[in-house]
């Protein structure tokens, strides 16, 4: 691509054609409040608190999906551009409950992060605020929809991410809101619960079920780590707080995921901390079981494999890889039975 140079703010900048100004701004450490926009889902210009200004333009241009040209000359922090943005976002909070004080979606809230920026502690317009029941019917997402703010996110993640295409905009004018299927709550959906909607979403109208109320953002330390559900080496984030995990998430800047995770690696985390675990290995004696070490365990172990391919033959024995281990592991395994054991009956719990 086509190297290119453009001025945001006074400060000389170069990339490459084909990206946003939005992009190259934050590429640059330059902070443009939006909503609607995420990396992971198309341009959406929605929600308009992205606005700038270009020199020979007239108005003000949404930059989520204004194409950086060479020589183009930006302002993102005008008068001008800051009366916009913050009559944009008190209309948001006067149309939902924003309640920060209790909402689990603080110290995450994109919402809140633009309020707070741009100084906007109440909004200035009456509230008109809807009572919508909350959905609790799905057994991991919370949906509030008294705090959506329509940016389409959740249903681009859920149509284009995901492909599930469970969520849609239903309803017209005040009515308009986000819907499950035809209007169904999401526990009766077709949702298979993957969660990319929560995700995706930039204020606390989805968050998640198991996590609520154990701790904010900023009680949590993350963690990075690699999925344990199968061989495809999803990465994401375990929320830790007092040694308990409390929330995984997808690490949306790595490979091979990009953020998206299924419902057992975003949700099936609860067996770390059971207590039902096997701490070491176990032995048969006398008809129960006995914990032993993990010498003893491999010396026996060796010692019935060797007796078996004595007595009966290396064709007698078989060797089963599993899907929640590493390829190498699954390798190594493989060059025992035919290298050491002497036979090729090898599988693998993922075929069927």
């Amino acid at each position: 691509m086509k190297n290119i140079s453009l001025n945001i703010d006074g400060k000389n900048i170069k990339t490459v054609e084909r990206k946003t100004v939005l992009n190259v701004a934050r590429e640059n450490g330059i902070y443009i409040p939006t909503l609607c926009y995420h990396p992971r889902t198309k341009q959406a210009g929605k929600c308009r608190i992205c606005v700038v200004e270009v020199k020979g333009l007239p108005g003000l241009r949404v930059s989520c999906s204004l194409e950086a040209k060479d020589g183009m000359e930006v302002l993102t922090n005008t008068g001008r551009i800051i009366e916009t943005r913050k009559m944009i976002v008190e209309l948001y909070l006067s149309s939902g409950r924003h309640n920060c004080i209790s909402c689990e979606g603080s110290g995450t809230c994109e919402l809140q992060d633009a309020a707070y920026h741009l100084g906007i502690e109440k909004s200035s317009f009456p509230n008109m605020t809807k009572d919508i029941p909350i959905d609790t019917s799905s057994p991991m997402i919370i949906r509030d929809m008294n705090k959506c703010i329509q940016c389409y996110r959740c249903i681009a993640g859920c149509n284009d991410i995901a492909v599930n295409e469970v969520l849609d905009m239903g309803f017209r004018s005040s009515r308009m809101t986000v819907v499950c299927d035809t209007n169904k709550p999401m526990g009766k959906s077709s949702c298979v619960i993957c969660g990319e909607c929560v995700q995706l979403c930039p204020t606390g109208a989805l968050t998640e079920r198991k996590s609520a109320t154990k701790g904010r953002d900023w009680e949590t330390g993350k963690i990075k780590t690699t999925c344990p559900y199968c061989g495809v080496g999803c990465q994401m984030y375990l929320h830790v707080r007092d040694n308990e995990i409390i929330k995984v998430t997808g690490a949306e800047d790595t490979a091979p995921n990009y953020g998206s995770l299924c419902i057992k690696g975003r949700f099936g985390y609860d067996f770390v901390h059971s207590h039902e675990r096997l701490r070491s290995p176990l032995l048969r004696k006398n008809g129960e079981f006995a914990e032993v070490s993990w010498e003893d365990a491999l010396d026996f172990t060796a010692k019935k494999l060797l007796e078996i391919k004595k007595n009966h033959g290396p064709e007698s024995i078989v060797g089963i890889g599993c899907a929640r281990t590493t390829n190498e592991n699954n390798y190594v395994m493989m060059k025992f039975m035919r290298a050491v054991i002497g036979t090729n009956n090898v599988d693998h719990c993922a075929r069927t």
